[in-house]
């Protein structure tokens, strides 16, 4: 393949600016593998040429800039690629700022070699669950196909509407020593990485605009308009509006970060297997407004956990019955199930016949030197190249190692040939192909590492469009051979250059609709809305009890012991970390600092604040496309404080151990403040109220039931009344209000029945009886038009409006409490952990009797 030189004619001027520059030949020239930048006599290549100079300018403090913006994008973006989904420390994704730059010229050849590529594998894709014509002819041996997991038998004959089958496809590309691009993997289950390309080009966009600009880089939006009329266009005949879904494994798989950037530009709903469920022979979404008819999944996990019922037993991530479905034409997946086959290495040895036997013309782009260890000639020239080959399994799966034959000890060699000889079907050889060279950005210098392209096409009607770029992936480490998975390597833009600005932008939504379309939210999505309210206000809860607890043990007047001990007790019983205070043990009281620094720092216990906050960053992880860019920089923020808390007790309660809490609470207070003035009133807004209210008026029951239903005199109720209002943000609303400062009943009203109190218990039961009023009806006639759910907060509402607060205040002789104040919060509390399991059961859960997957008949109803 022919490669751009410089002009001849470049003045001295010039030379001697490049000369003089950090970046001529920054790295020393490869022995083994073609270099992108430099030719063999180390001068840039033509269209390297402007991008070099803009990085002469920048310098090394502007590279760094700019390396460092790009990755605070990424992690406010909530880019991941979490192999731990630790949601406090989750691994950023690794993106170099210097891009990979291929001219339009090149790319044209490249362009008509993928096409070619993807119209082959979806003949081989229909052949294979059709006619098996390359079997029959001995094109390809049928232990290949018969004997790989990937084949499903179960798949035979389905056949999607429309002409190509294969609706996306991804392909490995490295080149070799002369600069000619081979193929060394194909992916035809899940591709994924087209949301993290895209990812990687809004970044570099806004870090490096000028260039951008100037570069006439194609643009990538025409892909994605393409894969979204597709998957439209495939389910045309059926409706005008399909509801089309992207299925993904959940926020625990490494990608999910693409999965929902993906869903979210595209428009559709991102839903796990859980959302969908299959009643009679349709796939149907657990929405709020019910179930939900599916007519297209985008799905983003492989083929064997689509299906327990028919496929893995054991996934925990598939909809049972979802072949049988799709066999009967009631929903259509993208990629279709049993494309798995296709990823087999051993295929390659076979590919050039294959592709003269479906096509009639030779590969346009050739794929790497293949050979099958089941036939006895390949063997044997196996057996005499051992050490300039690659050995892998002829079934790829996760966890199976590629063998590097040039890394190879003598006794390695002879325990590696042993192994092929045992079972020689299993096994393929390949040649090795070194990564070309790409520089990258690191430790402040220019650095060469062996990269890959991974592109992509996708169906368009009766031919294929090609991402016009794709996901540069290179090696982190000089001591990697090749790079070739997403994991553990940085990832680059990779720009497309043309001679003239690129005009092909199209919006995913330039097409105008007469009627706003309505998207069903997935059930599970407003659950982790629901709970991520209810963590943040437990959060915030737990940590202004615990800082008022700090500065009342710290303060200028010492607590007395009766009131240091039932403040202790609440704290115990607030987090629910039991026994805890609860004991009554002595000496724990008298030294509590151990327990405090446990229940702020104890992620592994359930309760503490830190588990609480875990929490809260875990269900935002679930529902992360969802979430505007500004409350994931507040996320972001709060890691940043756990982790500063982390460090101030890693030796125990600090001096002032109040103050370290501060930024918590300033950073949950900033969440629930932008999710008051910023969120559309939407379902997903008013669940996480409901969420907000309800943990809110639980734990405000919890916490008067824990300081107040015990009496004390003079002093020490004093502390105890004043500590409770501090902590809920009413003590200067209470002394400026009320000159008795030790009056119990005068606290209640403030904490129980002021309705101008945005932390009284009367405040959250009001509001949560407005939610209730616009929430989905599931019936069309209710008995007194009132829920069960709406009956139970309407009832705890009037128990508290027509309680006598005075008489709350009072003591029972004969148990020497405040009786009826226990017995009313205990009520208050048992209704409301009632009326969250109804909301559970109704909107969340749609809970319902058993299913036979597959009838014989259909019925209309669902």
């Amino acid at each position: 393949m022919q490669q751009s030189r410089p002009d001849q004619s470049t003045n001295s001027t010039e030379q001697g600016s490049m000369e003089t520059s950090v970046l001529v030949s920054p790295y020393p020239a490869s022995s083994y593998a073609f270099d992108e930048v430099y030719d063999e006599q180390r001068v840039p290549r033509a269209h390297w040429k402007p991008l070099l100079e803009h990085l002469n300018k920048l310098d090394v403090d502007g590279l760094d800039d700019r390396h460092q913006r790009a990755q605070r994008i990424l992690r406010d973006d909530g880019a991941t690629y979490d192999l731990k989904n630790d949601p406090l420390t989750p691994d950023v994704w690794a993106l170099d700022v210097i891009p990979n730059l291929i001219h339009w010229q090149e790319w044209q050849k490249l362009e008509k070699g993928l096409v070619q590529r993807s119209n082959l594998y979806d003949l081989i894709l229909k052949d294979i669950y059709g006619e098996q014509n390359l079997i029959k002819d001995g094109i390809i041996p049928s232990e290949i196909i018969f004997s790989h997991p990937g084949f499903l038998r179960a798949c035979h004959g389905i056949k999607m509407p429309g002409d190509k089958q294969l609706i996306l496809h991804s392909v490995d590309l490295v080149r070799d020593t002369q600069g000619n691009h081979i193929v060394i993997g194909d992916h035809t289950q899940a591709p994924s990485g087209v949301g993290y390309a895209l990812e990687n080009r809004t970044v570099i966009s806004r870090v490096m605009p000028s260039i951008f600009r100037q570069g006439n880089v194609r643009r990538l939006s025409a892909f994605f308009h393409t894969l979204r009329n597709t998957l439209s266009h495939l389910a045309s005949h059926k409706s005008d509006s399909p509801l089309i879904v992207v299925l993904t494994p959940g926020a625990y798989s490494s990608t999910y970060f693409e999965h929902a950037y993906l869903a979210n530009y595209l428009g559709y709903p991102l839903v796990q297997g859980g959302d969908l469920t299959v009643r009679n022979g349709k796939v149907w979404l657990k929405s709020l407004n019910g179930l939900s008819q599916v007519d297209v999944i985008l799905r983003r996990l492989d083929d064997a956990y689509c299906d327990q019922a028919e496929l893995n037993a054991d996934s925990l991530l598939g909809v049972p019955g979802l072949l049988e479905v799709a066999r009967a034409g009631n929903v259509i997946l993208a990629n279709p199930l049993g494309g798995g086959v296709l990823e087999a290495p051993a295929l390659y040895a076979f590919l050039p016949k294959i592709c003269q036997y479906l096509l009639g013309e030779q590969l346009l782009i050739p794929t790497v030197n293949t050979w099958w260890c089941g036939d006895k000639q390949s063997l044997s020239y196996i057996k005499e190249n051992l050490g300039q080959l690659i050995i892998k399994p002829a079934c790829r799966s996760m966890g199976q190692p590629t063998i590097y034959g040039h890394c190879l000890s003598e006794e390695d060699r002879v325990k590696t040939l042993a192994m092929i000889e045992k079972r020689p079907y299993m096994y393929v050889a390949q040649s090795y192909v070194p990564g070309s060279m790409l520089p990258i950005w690191s430790e402040q210098h220019i650095q060469a590492r062996p990269s890959l392209l991974k592109a992509f096409t996708v169906a368009d009607k009766d031919h294929y469009t090609v991402m016009p770029g794709g996901l540069t992936r290179v090696a982190e480490s000089t001591e990697d051979y090749i790079v070739t998975k997403l994991s553990g390597s940085r990832s680059k833009d990779t720009w497309i250059l043309s001679n003239s600005p690129d005009l092909s932008h199209q919006s995913l939504f330039d097409k105008s609709l007469d009627v706003a379309q309505q998207t069903s939210m997935p059930s599970r999505v407003v659950e982790n809305l629901f709970w991520f309210g209810r963590y943040a206000e437990r959060a915030e809860i737990s940590l202004r009890l615990m800082r008022t607890v700090f500065k009342q043990l710290n303060g200028l007047e010492s607590l007395v012991p009766e009131s240091r001990d039932i403040l202790l007790e609440a704290i115990s019983h607030q987090t629910h970390c039991l026994p805890g205070f609860t004991t009554g043990d002595a000496a724990l009281f008298e030294n509590p600092n151990k327990e405090l620094a446990d229940l702020v720092t104890n992620g592994n216990r359930v309760g503490s604040i830190k588990a609480n906050l875990q929490s809260l960053l875990a269900c935002g992880e679930q529902v992360k496309e969802m979430l505007s860019a500004d409350t994931r920089v507040i996320l972001n923020e709060l890691r940043d404080h756990i982790a500063k808390v982390d460090r101030a007790y890693e030796f125990g309660l600090p001096a002032i151990p109040e103050e370290s809490l501060d930024g918590l609470v300033t950073t949950l207070l900033a969440l629930s403040g932008l999710n008051h003035e910023s969120m559309l009133r939407g379902q997903d807004w008013v669940f996480q109220q409901i969420g907000r209210r309800t943990e809110r008026a639980l734990q405000t029951a919890n916490l008067l039931q824990s300081t107040l239903t015990k009496p004390l005199v003079g002093l020490a109720q004093q502390q105890v009344l004043e500590s409770v209002l501090l902590s809920m943000e009413a003590l200067i609303s209470f002394r400026r209000r009320y000159r008795t400062r030790a009056r119990v009943a005068f606290g209640l009203d403030l904490l129980m029945v002021d309705t101008t109190n945005p932390r009284a218990l009367v405040y959250q039961l009001e509001r949560l009886r407005e939610f209730l009023n616009v929430l989905p009806r599931h019936q069309n006639y209710i008995p007194g038009g009132l829920t069960q759910e709406s009956r139970l907060i309407i009832q705890t509402l009037t128990d508290i409006q027509l309680t006598d607060l005075e008489e709350l205040a009072q003591i029972d002789d004969e148990t020497e409490t405040r009786l009826q104040l226990s017995q009313l919060m205990a009520k208050v509390t048992e209704q409301l952990e009632k009326f969250t399991s109804l909301i559970s059961d109704k909107y969340f859960d749609h809970t319902a009797g058993p299913q036979q997957l597959i009838k014989p008949k259909w019925k209309l109803d669902v």
